[in-house]
Order: C-alpha cells, then sequence, then structure tokens
C-alpha cells in the first residue's frame, strides 16, 4: 500500500511544483488530514464503503471550502478510486517531497531545561552549516533526560544526555 502513497503524492507534488503551489498545497493537505485525525465522524464518512462516491463528493465540495482547484481535485480522485484511507501517508510522502525540494533537514533540540532561543539557532546553523541544508528548527524539553541535550537530526539521534551515560554506566558495571 506504501507504492501507492508514493505515486499519488508524487502526482500531486509534480502537478503542484508545475503550478507554483507547493506550499499552498502542502498547508492544504496538512489542514484536511488533521481534519480528519481530528474528526471521527468525518473519517468514517470519508473512508466508509457504505456512502457512495457522489455522496462523498458533495460532503467534501461542502466541508472544504476555498483550496486550490488542483487540490480538490486530488481529493475528488482519491474519492473515486477508493484511495482517500490513504490520505495520512500520501501527506507524509509530500511532506517528505516537500523537504527535499526545499533542501529543509528537521532538527529537534530536547534538552532538560528550557535553553534560549539564541543556544537552539546557534546549535541549529552549526548543523545547518555541516549538512549543507536548511535548518527547520524545533526544541522541547524533557526533565527525564536529566542534563545535557538530544539531538534528532533527519532520522539520526545524537543522545547526549546524562540519562543515557547512566544508561551505559550501567550496563558497563553490569557486564563487569
Amino acid at each position: 500500500m506504501e507504492e501507492i502513497a508514493e505515486v499519488y503524492a508524487r502526482s500531486l507534488f509534480e502537478v503542484a511544483k508545475e503550478r507554483g503551489l507547493l506550499d499552498a498545497v502542502r498547508e492544504q493537505l496538512k489542514v484536511f488530514a488533521e481534519a480528519l485525525r481530528q474528526d471521527r465522524e468525518l473519517a468514517i464518512f470519508f473512508f466508509s464503503p457504505y456512502f457512495s462516491t457522489e455522496e462523498k463528493v458533495s460532503g467534501l465540495r461542502r466541508a472544504v471550502d476555498g483550496a486550490e482547484p488542483i487540490f480538490m481535485n486530488f481529493l475528488e480522485a482519491l474519492l473515486e478510486r477508493h484511495r482517500m484511507p490513504a490520505i495520512f501517508r500520501i501527506q507524509t510522502r509530500y511532506e517528505k517531497l516537500w523537504e527535499d525540494e526545499n533542501q529543509l533537514l528537521p532538527v529537534q533540540v530536547t534538552s532538560a531545561i528550557e535553553l534560549d532561543e539564541a543556544t537552539v539557532a546557534s546549535i541549529g546553523e552549526q548543523i545547518g552549516r555541516q549538512a549543507g541544508r536548511k535548518v527547520e528548527l524545533s526544541s522541547q524539553v524533557d526533565p527525564e533526560i536529566l542534563g545535557g541535550i538530544v539531538l534528532r537530526v533527519g532520522n539520526f539521534i545524537l543522545d547526549a544526555s546524562i540519562r543515557n551515560r547512566l544508561n551505559q554506566l550501567r550496563k558497563q558495571v553490569a557486564q563487569a
């Protein structure tokens, strides 16, 4: 099923890129997928085989207002082909294509205490310089790491937390 999501995401991405609407379609896809995640009845309506395609398309036109025509056509195509349940995976794949197109590298900084913005920005700048990409930076606080930081750069995790060091020390003591 992942292949289907890839094909649909790439198709939407290419059309949006061709028309200069990558960001607008990305935002609309994100909002639509989030609405389905939040509203169980809405998701049931669009995913259910008990409602006809015509009913779903009519409901879609009433529910979604002001969206780009290519995005509406895309959603209607998903409904007609009974592929709406793949919308979440499509959104994930579209997001990855968008990040690659914009040379974005997601970086998440986790610390035990709130770090000031300048420190977080400095970490992001250094990573961006080394990776040669723009960094999409986010930070969060997790007191359970006790101290230090945990960096998630794309799919890579660098755990320089005190909790991690204590766990490693426990393993070494247990092996001795």
